[in-house]
């Protein structure tokens, strides 16, 4: 018996790691973080889903989220909404690794 994958409108995900800079309270950081982005969700078209968690080893904290298209993907990182959520954050950010890909 073969098990078959369910065709599933394709999608893309996109994972990203972060550090933060010395000194930064990292629980209240992603506090922060999490209170600005994971709300996006419904109001960015094209955003199904986002998370944050605080990471327990490696990197502080990881960021992950749901796309419909690669298109909606380019459209959140230039939509005003998320552009204005960066400000509450990003300066509090050392170093960022992203990956993206199409389910």
């Amino acid at each position: 018996m073969s098990l078959k994958r369910k065709e599933a409108k394709r999608m893309v995900k996109h994972i990203v790691l972060y550090t933060f800079k010395e000194g930064v309270d990292k629980d209240e950081a992603v506090k922060i973080v999490a209170s600005v982005l994971e709300p996006l969700v419904g109001q960015i078209p094209g955003l199904n889903y986002l998370e944050i968690r605080r990471a327990f080893k490696g990197m502080d904290y990881a960021l992950y989220s749901e796309f419909e298209s690669r298109e909606a993907l380019e459209n959140y990182a230039k939509n005003p909404l998320h552009l204005e959520a960066k400000t509450h954050f990003f300066h509090l950010l050392d170093t960022r690794v992203a990956a993206d890909y199409d389910v």
